[in-house]
């Protein structure tokens, strides 16, 4: 729950304790950006935040589902700069994610590893319950395959955010949400499940 911001503290907590992190984000925005209305902290900001701090293993980063409007010609420069692996929505239509999950795991090794799940990365037809919808994003069984996919992984925390319940008033965002938080802890290591 909350928005974006809360994973910065987090992060440093984990990287206080395991050493900078490979991040597995799903969003439909990179939030990466270094400011907004002159503020450094703030739900767009926190990945920014955490490359300047080191607590992210820039070569470890993936991001996908990234898509929307933006106000930069090439608006994942930064990302990519750092090492940043971008996926945007549109390499992932009409088609499973089982293949790219495999390439992720390989790139995360087994090293330490966070999720965080900004639930507009999945398409507001779905998830209309969140302050920043984009069109044309993931769909609900392609976020199982993401987080499914990342069973293995030494994975040392987790987050879901950005889930507005008052935007919605079906309860479908809050449902999706309860339940990739489910997937999310029967991944975690040592978890066992049937």
């Amino acid at each position: 729950g909350g928005d974006h911001t809360i994973t910065y503290p987090i992060l440093q907590a984990l990287a206080g304790k395991h050493g900078p992190l490979g991040l597995v984000h799903v969003d439909a925005h990179t939030d990466t950006g270094d400011t907004a209305l002159g503020e450094k902290i703030y739900h767009g900001t926190p990945f920014r935040r955490c490359v300047e701090e080191g607590l992210l293993d820039c070569s470890r980063v993936v991001q996908i589902g990234i898509r929307g409007s933006s106000y930069d010609p090439d608006p994942y420069k930064y990302c990519r700069d750092q090492g940043f692996r971008v996926v945007q929505a549109e390499e992932c239509w009409s088609k499973s994610l089982v293949p790219l999950m495999a390439e992720v795991r390989k790139q995360m090794g087994d090293k330490p590893v966070y999720i965080s799940f900004d639930i507009d990365g999945i398409d507001p037809a779905y998830a209309p319950g969140t302050g920043t919808p984009e069109i044309a994003g993931l769909t609900p069984a392609q976020a199982l395959e993401i987080i499914r996919g990342c069973k293995g992984l030494k994975i040392v925390g987790c987050d879901l955010v950005e889930v507005a319940p008052m935007y919605d008033v079906s309860g479908n965002t809050a449902l999706l949400a309860a339940n990739l938080l489910f997937e999310m802890l029967c991944i975690l290591p040592g978890v066992k499940t049937m």
